[in-house]
């Protein structure tokens, strides 16, 4: 690393007062601050310094999103690269126009939608979708309201709520890549909506939707989409949503690191799990049993990787617990009820907009109880 700091070293006078690049600067200390640590120092005292700060923390989500972007290459192939790179890309062009224009610094924050948003999407979504959605996502999730630490919505769902309604034939059935299978599953291989024999006609969550809509062979719906491929990945889906093992991996990394808060995530999936329990219990032959609701589709993603941002989300430990289980609550209920066969991102953006709601009466109970306390 030490040739790179002494480039970096060397060009700096060009975009520091008076240089040819000034306008850049933002960029060139994005890329500083991405290679090496920062290099402010306090000069008076108190000298203590938080261990994480914003670039270690978006690392650790990077991090812990790694498991299943490798399992979503494997078992979709090349082209969850391709969408990965788009998205990079052109979010990126986004984030360094807003930065330059205001003046500010280009924040590390990117580093996770740019990754997360490719994985809430199929991986026969066309390029130029995937483009136009993050932009989108970037500049109305985020941007506008004053940039990192200002959303009050999750940049990615913002970006992948746009797309499925603005493009919902791309994001539905029967546009969905067979999983690959064996020692290298379609590592090698680059298939999308044109590849004939790469397309099935249903996930498990629309299959199970249409049942509880207008009825069907339940049993059959079972053998489809057994229990366990839905745990391992080997279903169609999103790039990332199919594997719950490899985000459970990637969820218990940033829990352990204290990254992500547990009490969303396991809120979240207990609510989902106990409401999907109740409904299967009331008409076994319409609704799906709990596990297809806590490990198909985008939930597990949401819960450990969405509903935890520290932004959008509430600040209290009581108000994070109500906040998972609204999100539960609200995916099983939009699941079962009405035609969206995925949730999660309807009641994560519904969730958000109830945080600082849901922070105030946290407060308040807290409150409550130690003015009891003080009487007695």
């Amino acid at each position: 690393m030490k040739p790179l700091r002494r480039i970096l070293d060397r060009v700096a006078p060009l975009f520091g007062e008076g240089g040819k690049l000034k306008p850049l600067a933002p960029l060139y200390k994005a890329t500083d601050l991405f290679f090496f640590a920062l290099p402010e120092r306090t000069e008076q005292g108190p000298h203590i310094r938080d261990g994480v700060d914003l670039k270690r923390f978006m690392s650790f989500v990077v991090i812990g999103l790694l498991p299943a972007t490798i399992g979503a290459v494997y078992f979709f192939g090349l082209r969850v690269l391709a969408i990965t790179l788009v998205s990079y890309i052109f979010g990126g062009i986004a984030e360094v126009a807003f930065a330059i224009v205001r003046k500010e610094d280009i924040n590390e924050g990117f580093l996770v939608t740019g990754l997360l948003f490719p994985l809430t999407l199929p991986p026969t979504t066309p390029l130029w979708i995937v483009a136009v959605g993050v932009v989108f996502g970037v500049v109305f999730g985020k941007e506008v309201f004053g940039g990192t630490g200002h959303n009050p919505f999750n940049a990615a769902i913002v970006a992948r709520a746009f797309v499925y309604i603005g493009w919902p034939k791309y994001l539905a059935p029967p546009f969905w890549i067979i999983p690959g299978s064996g020692l290298f599953g379609r590592f090698g291989e680059y298939v999308h909506a044109g590849t004939v024999d790469a397309l099935t006609g249903a996930t498990a969550l629309s299959e199970w939707n249409k049942l509880a809509r207008v009825g069907g062979d339940v049993q059959e719906a079972l053998r489809a989409f057994p229990i366990r491929d839905l745990f391992l990945g080997s279903v169609p889906g999103s790039c990332g949503e199919t594997s719950a093992i490899l985000l459970l991996a990637g969820g218990i990394f940033i829990i352990a690191t204290r990254v992500c808060d547990w009490r969303i995530p396991l809120s979240c999936l207990a609510t989902a799990g106990i409401v999907a329990a109740g409904f299967h219990a009331l008409d076994p032959g319409r609704f799906a049993p709990w596990p297809y609701h806590v490990f198909a589709g985008g939930l597990m993603l949401g819960a450990l990787f969405m509903a935890t941002d520290p932004v959008s989300g509430p600040s209290t430990f009581g108000a994070r617990y109500l906040y998972g289980i609204c999100i539960g609550l609200f995916t099983v209920l939009i699941r079962n009820l009405t035609p969206f066969p995925e949730g999660a991102m309807f009641s994560i953006l519904l969730a958000n907009i109830f945080a600082p709601l849901l922070d105030v009466v946290a407060l308040g109970i807290r409150r409550r109880k130690e003015a009891a306390l003080a009487r007695e």
